[in-house]
């Protein structure tokens, strides 16, 4: 009997895990011109993201970083019209908020010296085809860092890099 077990276990083990779902797109800054690339991977529980920006195209320091509910960056430099964060009325804004978050919000992005920045996170706030729904949505990089409790935004200040996700 235990010989079986384990060859159910070492088989279970060994085989391979499930293709997941990754998907990329364009960052573009504030002249709508490529600034960097995101990709996000459909997870389990979740969407693992990987984003690299490009020297200069970011201040150096703390970068408000949120999901928005329309994927729509035609608007270079303003990027309104991807609207408010994705899911902003099933709570309040911010990762440190008692009443939150909102499934749009993610950690910060800090920038280096030189204006780049290279991260990979996870967020279990939303899934990859709720990101890719009707309206698409957008991730959005901020002129300043986010507070994680202030309403509406953070005071993360104005919207300066934008990937529309479709």
């Amino acid at each position: 009997m235990k010989r079986i077990f384990a060859a159910t276990l070492c088989a279970s083990v060994l085989a391979p895990a499930a293709a997941l779902a990754t998907d990329a797109y364009e960052i573009m800054g504030k002249d709508g011109k490529k600034v960097g690339d995101l990709s996000l991977t459909a997870a389990p529980q979740g969407v693992l993201i990987d984003l690299q920006v490009q020297a200069g195209a970011l201040t150096p320091g703390k970068h408000g970083l949120h999901f928005h509910e329309i994927a729509d960056c035609s608007d270079v430099g303003q990027y309104k019209k991807s609207g408010s964060h994705a899911g902003h009325a099933e709570g309040k804004h911010g990762l440190l908020n008692p009443n939150g978050p909102e499934p749009g919000d993610l950690p910060n992005l800090i920038a280096s010296q030189d204006g780049s920045a290279q991260v990979q996170l996870f967020t279990q706030l939303v899934k990859l085809d709720g990101l890719k729904d009707a309206n698409g949505s957008a991730l959005l990089i901020h002129a300043q860092g986010d507070d994680q409790t202030s309403q509406p935004i953070g005071k993360s200040g104005d919207r300066v890099a934008c990937a529309a996700i479709k």
